[in-house]
């Protein structure tokens, strides 16, 4: 197989990106249309992360935002957004960079995209954290859903760089 010397993953990664920084952006100026709202999955240690010490206590390798009701001061830039969210009832700022994200999913119309996240040599590939109680109790079951949907998903092989770019099928992310 020849060399991919174009990248053709990391354009067809930062294309889907984009489609979540452009969801993100009207969201944070006209608000969330319909019934749609966002479950946005990221690498808390990942560069350009930023969460209050508590939270990265809490989740130190990756967590699970939920913007529905709760969530204030939404700003979104060319390279990540910002979010107000209330943890246990304590208001926090996050700063999240998109190639922190690991994931976006929109149960309302069940919409996911799936991202390679890049973290340096020292950092562990992690189990996937719980969602971060942000929405209301009314509905867990959505929560509950989308936890063991992304609980139940095999990790992906990390790709070695010395054999080149792994070669990766759509239909591994298709819903079954």
């Amino acid at each position: 197989m020849a060399e991919d010397l174009i990248r053709y993953d990391i354009l067809a990664q930062d294309a889907l990106r984009g489609v979540m920084r452009k969801v993100l952006g009207e969201v944070a100026k006209t608000g969330l249309p319909g019934n749609h709202h966002f479950f946005i999955t990221f690498m808390t240690g990942a560069p350009g992360v930023r969460v209050s010490s508590r939270l990265r206590e809490r989740y130190p390798d990756q967590m699970t935002i939920v913007l529905q009701f709760q969530y204030w001061d939404l700003k979104v830039t060319d390279t990540g957004f910002e979010v107000g969210l209330s943890f246990s009832e304590v208001p926090e700022k996050l700063e999240v960079p998109y190639t922190a994200v690991r994931g976006f999913y929109d149960p309302s119309v069940n919409f996911e995209l799936e991202f390679d996240v890049k973290l340096d040599e020292a950092a562990v590939a992690p189990a996937l954290a719980p969602v971060a109680e942000v929405a209301p109790k009314r509905e867990p079951a959505a929560k509950k859903e989308k936890a063991a949907k992304a609980e139940s998903k095999a990790q992906p092989p990390a790709a070695d760089p010395a054999k080149g770019a792994e070669v990766v099928s759509l239909d591994a992310f298709r819903k079954k």
